[in-house]
């Protein structure tokens, strides 16, 4: 159908119309492959182009013959001259049948630049106006679903912070810079209000996580009476490695490491799921509610799918932003 309408435009309409289609896509198409090293992209372009300048020839003969016309051919193959087929009155007449063909043409050709030009203005205007990529990459923000009511432990706990809370303080827009990729944007954000397992739902245990193509980052905040001195001396008789101590914003803090869980869920005809494997590991830094170390701390967790982890800078630097809009725990 498109092909048919197209033939039925004049040649100085149809021709450069297809001239500034072919071009602009076959430079476009060019330009892809190159970005992207696709060979099938390449040869598509190439396929444009070589119309693009099948085109152009014929409009550059088609203006050489309308220029240069030859003269009439006799029956014979001799050429006749014009002037002398008119005396004879054998031949076409001069009249005002040639200068209305000249404005004809001038016509066709001023209607190819406006299309050529209506054309330019569109792909000039498209990028604008229709719908950008750049969307995709926004990076994510925290669920805005509808507030839960809290458990019971949140409310019996003086200022605790929610999981909506933890995720906005976390999820910062300088938080890729401060784990060293600041090329990325955050592609999962989320928060819980929970509470910690194996307390009868009598801990607010609020946590959050925010997610890179390189690392997630995982904050929570526990309101036990367990001090970081404590924490310590259970750590020794766990799994954790590298265990550093240390204090961030005056508060007493260590460093330590151990192996996430690697969960497999198959979701085929027996949904049955497979082992629980060791993952990769995982850099945390836990720091306590206040300065005096009464009970309840904060972790800060980073870790990445292949293994990698950054330098526990990062971790320090992410604890200063976060744990300052967490209130301290007062005084009971």
């Amino acid at each position: 159908m498109l092909g048919f309408l197209l033939r039925l435009l004049p040649f100085w309409v149809r021709e450069p119309l297809l001239i500034a289609v072919g071009s602009v896509l076959g430079v476009r198409i060019m330009y892809l492959a190159v970005h992207d090293h696709d060979r099938v992209a390449a040869g598509l372009g190439v396929v444009f182009l070589v119309f693009t300048a099948v085109r152009i020839h014929a409009v550059v003969r088609a203006l050489r013959a309308r220029r240069n016309p030859r003269p009439a051919a006799s029956a014979d193959g001799t050429a006749v001259d014009t002037a002398a087929q008119a005396q004879a009155g054998t031949g076409p007449r001069p009249g005002p049948a040639t200068p209305e063909k000249e404005r004809n043409a001038w016509g066709q050709a001023v209607a190819a630049v406006a299309v050529v030009g209506a054309l330019g203005a569109a792909l000039w205007v498209a990028p604008s106006v229709m719908p950008s990529d750049d969307i995709a990459s926004q990076p994510a923000s925290c669920s805005g679903e509808a507030r839960e009511e809290l458990p019971r432990a949140y409310r019996q706990t003086p200022q605790p912070v929610t999981g909506e809370e933890l995720c906005k303080a976390l999820n910062r827009p300088d938080l890729a810079k401060l784990l060293e990729t600041p090329g990325e944007t955050a592609t999962t954000a989320s928060g819980t209000s929970n509470t910690a397992p194996l307390t009868d739902g009598k801990v607010a245990q609020p946590e959050a996580e925010v997610a890179f193509d390189t690392y997630s980052v995982n904050v929570s905040a526990t309101y036990n009476e367990l001090s970081i001195d404590q924490y310590v001396k259970l750590m020794k008789f766990g799994d954790e490695q590298d265990i550093t101590t240390l204090a961030v914003l005056g508060r007493p803090a260590v460093l330590s490491s151990a192996h996430t869980m690697k969960i497999e869920i198959n979701l085929g005809s027996g949904g049955s799921g497979g082992p629980v494997e060791q993952g990769p590991l995982a850099r945390t830094l836990s720091v306590a509610m206040d300065r005096k170390d009464r009970g309840g701390y904060c972790e800060i967790t980073v870790w990445s799918k292949s293994g990698a982890l950054p330098n526990d800078g990062v971790l320090l630097d992410i604890a200063g932003k976060v744990l300052a809009r967490i209130p301290e725990r007062p005084v009971r």
